[in-house]
């Protein structure tokens, strides 16, 4: 349920309006935008008395909502959310680039990786500590020892730091981790979402493999019902029969996702095509579609990566791709700062 209270209400009343509804047994999510004040009613709300509501002087309006995601829906929160990470927005005008390799090699790996990407106009760094693979056999990533290396990137280049964590076991390792990202096999991966919920930190929510837009912006719903509302939704390709590509990019999922939520969104092309040379056409078309964002793997040595290789840039082709993406930014009134 949402409330929509009067333009020029008194605070008092607002204070007195939204201290009932607290005694009511109901969380509260308020919004305040340039033409109106949004409450947002979170909880059991149909014991609610919606007449009673309606007669109250301050109110304007007021409206049941039938979707189950709250917290995340634009209903709530009309406004687009700006998430800022490190000083770097996402949503609103705001366009970011994230870059950097699948997997944190080496020293010198992700540091000439990292000085890279930031010439080129990346404003965050990432990479993969923390390895989820198909195969037992496969490489799993340094774990702490590449989160450690990541801090030296950061220190080296000053670029926030955005990196996957797989268990709630890890929590301690990812404080000085700038953005803490859920992995596309972790998204119904409810005890982990809870647990970045109750963290003071900015998360990276990637799309399931073969999860629908709802239960996506649920599992935003369960990191924002903790108290953390500094929530980026990351679109990456769903699983598909189609399989000349690693995944099919959903791209109808942009704009639905602009009706539905507040909260911001940005592209992987990497991981929804597997193929480089496809990265480029994908996130031009992600910037058309209205994204808010890109997330890039970069590689200074894409045929003896580690892991996922074939679908790394080298650096002089993710400067192309940044360069084609600043022509079309102004046809979406975006900007990257």
């Amino acid at each position: 349920m949402i409330i929509v209270v009067k333009k020029n209400c008194e605070e008092k009343q607002l204070d007195n309006l939204i201290k009932w509804v607290k005694s009511q047994g109901l969380g509260v999510d308020v919004s305040r935008g340039d033409h109106s004040i949004v409450l947002g009613l979170i909880g059991d709300t149909p014991k609610v008395d919606i007449d009673l509501v309606r007669s109250m002087d301050i109110v304007e309006n007021v409206k049941r909502i039938q979707e189950p995601f709250k917290s995340a829906n634009r209903k709530f929160h009309p406004d687009d959310t700006i998430v800022d990470v490190g000083g770097h927005k996402f949503g609103g005008e705001n366009f970011q680039i994230i870059a950097g390799p699948c997997s944190v090699e080496s020293e010198k790996q992700i540091i000439e990786v990292a000085k890279a990407v930031k010439a080129s106009g990346a404003n965050l760094l990432r990479g993969g500590a923390f390895k989820p693979r198909t195969s037992p056999y496969a490489f799993q990533g340094l774990k702490a020892g590449g989160l450690e290396l990541l801090k030296l990137a950061k220190k080296e280049t000053g670029m926030p730091i955005v990196t996957e964590i797989m268990s709630v076991a890890h929590i301690d390792l990812f404080e000085d981790v700038d953005m803490v990202q859920i992995g596309a096999r972790n998204m119904q991966n409810f005890e982990l979402l809870k647990a970045v919920g109750k963290l003071n930190k900015p998360v990276l929510l990637k799309r399931g493999l073969a999860n629908t837009i709802e239960e996506w912006l649920m599992s935003a719903e369960y990191i924002m019902s903790e108290g953390n509302r500094q929530v980026v939704l990351c679109e990456r390709g769903i699983r598909t029969f189609e399989p000349m590509t690693r995944n099919t990019l959903d791209l109808s999922a942009i704009p639905l996702l602009k009706e539905k939520t507040h909260l911001p969104v940005i592209v992987d092309p990497s991981h929804a095509s597997g193929l480089s040379r496809l990265v480029k056409p994908l996130s031009l078309a992600a910037v058309g579609a209205g994204a808010d964002g890109l997330m890039i793997e970069v590689h200074n040595d894409p045929a003896n990566a580690l892991c996922d290789g074939a679908q790394s840039l080298r650096p002089e082709q993710f400067d192309e791709v940044v360069k084609a993406t600043d022509v079309m930014l102004p046809l979406v009134n975006k900007k990257r700062v």
